[in-house]
């Protein structure tokens, strides 16, 4: 069984070459009107997104975020921050103090602005839009702060490389089930079998995606991924602007 939005969802690619046809103005609103529906923790909203097209900036940006030239290519790049300087707003204006230090408010922050990127990138992709989210917006995020005039108390959690795509790209195989879907309580038993499966599967589709030049499969290079801290930069970051994590 299938329906048409989960067909959408089923059949995501990242993409990262564009034409050159600009997007509407009125197709970008409707994508982020849809982003503001996404759901929010106690209808905090505790998000904001930038929304880039100058050239300049996004070539900038391209360099910050490690030298990714679709980021300077895209007809649009999206900058979304976790945000709690509205917050911070808003409790002024009622006389409150904002306790911005608590991991709960910094998750609330991260997930309510991953639902509305996610909630952006379908919205996107059933105007026939391609995307691809990316990560490395955190690689210089004092830069990106700067370039973007970013106040305190916000913290850029991804962008996005929107436009219409200029390629057709073979999907990633994603983890068996499994893996994932665990009923009642977490089935460690069948964990295993199921990585090693993944292994063979996820090998094979990097060996035909580089022509034979990657045949580790999602195993091995997630072994190679996590063994060590990434971005460790972003916690002395996220104290300079303003949130502790206490």
């Amino acid at each position: 069984m299938s329906t048409e939005v989960t067909r959408l969802i089923q059949s995501h690619r990242s993409i990262r070459k564009f034409t050159d046809e600009t997007i509407s103005p009125e197709i970008l609103s409707d994508v982020l009107t849809s982003g503001q529906w996404a759901p929010s923790s106690h209808n905090v909203q505790a998000y904001s997104v930038i929304v880039v097209r100058s050239d300049e900036s996004k070539k900038q940006l391209s360099i910050m975020t490690g030298n990714q030239k679709w980021v300077e290519e895209c007809p649009v790049f999206l900058v979304f921050c976790a945000d709690f300087y509205k917050l911070k707003q808003a409790c002024e204006m009622n006389g409150e103090t904002l306790a911005a230090d608590g991991v709960e408010n910094f998750l609330v922050g991260a997930v309510d602005t991953a639902l509305v990127a996610q909630n952006v990138l379908l919205a996107a992709r059933s105007y026939g839009l391609g995307g691809v989210m990316i990560g490395g917006i955190r690689n210089n995020p004092r830069e990106v702060a700067e370039l973007l005039d970013l106040p305190p108390l916000t913290i850029p959690i991804m962008g996005m490389c929107l436009g219409y795509p200029a390629q057709e790209v073979e999907q990633k195989p994603r983890l068996p089930q499994q893996a994932y879907i665990h009923e009642e309580r977490y089935q460690k038993e069948g964990i295993k079998a199921a990585l090693e499966d993944y292994e063979r599967l996820s090998a094979a589709y990097y060996e035909r995606r580089t022509n034979g030049k990657q045949t580790d499969g999602w195993t091995k290079q997630m072994a190679h991924y996590v063994n060590k801290p990434r971005r460790v930069h972003m916690k002395e970051f996220v104290k300079e602007q303003g949130i502790q994590l206490n």
